[in-house]
């Protein structure tokens, strides 16, 4: 697929609305193409907006051969995906609101949701709690005294991939910063703290690369420090009182 410029890529989606969605009140071109980044392989993600839904939908499908991503959402929809970033630390839906270029008969709607979306992502996430917190550490020391050991270079690559989220999401959410997932993560370190972000993907690339677990292991050794370090005497933690089942009636 050739690369649509911004004003290419407004104008299908524009021609999407009314082909495939002609009763939306708006529509947020979103993603790559939004932010100028598109490359050959992009879709054009659209979320749709409707005054009110029986339920929110995600569609995909071809226009003019090109791929689309469609979300249709109402204002109620899109606040169930607001709160449920904020309980996950990361704001996929406030991303793409924000970011959205409006097109449609009726913007107005897609003028308060975007608003409400920049709003959400410059207050940031909540804070962790300390329970949160102590499961993080928890987890991050298991997987670090993992890498101590001689192990399967497989094994150690597997380590790797579960730290490489697990302890950016401890480093981001520490500083009151939304977490993210894949070229994400590097953005929001590098945001965050430029050398830090060079010390977090020079210790992966020696993981990964060299099988070096040190730089790693040193890069969590700092990074824990200032919330008690490695955590393993003394974790404690319960489950609910509802996290039962009746056992299964014994055969006759």
């Amino acid at each position: 697929m050739p690369i649509l410029s911004l004003e290419a890529a407004e104008a299908m989606a524009g021609r999407v609305l009314a082909a495939r969605y002609p009763d939306a009140d708006a529509a947020l071109l979103t993603g790559s193409n939004a932010r100028g980044e598109a490359t050959a392989g992009s879709d054009l993600d659209l979320i749709v907006v409707y005054a009110q839904l029986p339920r929110s939908r995600r569609e995909s499908f071809t226009f003019e051969g090109m791929p689309v991503e469609a979300f249709l959402h109402d204002p109620e929809t899109l606040a169930w995906y607001f709160n449920a970033d904020l309980e996950a630390g990361r704001p996929g839906m406030h991303n793409m609101v924000a970011e959205g270029r409006i097109l449609g008969p009726r913007p107005a709607i897609a003028e308060r949701l975007r608003a409400r979306a920049g709003a959400g992502l410059a207050a940031g996430p909540p804070p962790f709690k300390p329970e949160q917190l102590d499961l993080f550490r928890y987890h991050i020391t298991d997987r670090i005294n993992d890498l101590r050991d001689e192990r399967d270079p497989a094994e150690v690559v597997a380590t790797g991939v579960w730290l490489y989220d697990a302890l950016a999401a401890l480093i981001l959410r520490s500083h009151g910063r939304w977490m993210g997932t894949g070229k994400w993560i590097p953005r929001h370190l590098k945001a965050l703290d430029p050398a830090l972000e060079r010390r977090f993907s020079a210790a992966f690339e020696a993981l990964f690369a060299r099988h070096d677990a040190n730089p790693l292991i040193a890069l969590a050794e700092v990074e824990l420090a200032p919330h008690g370090g490695l955590l393993f005497e003394g974790y404690r933690s319960e489950s609910a009182e509802s996290a039962r089942l009746p056992a299964p009636p014994e055969p006759e």
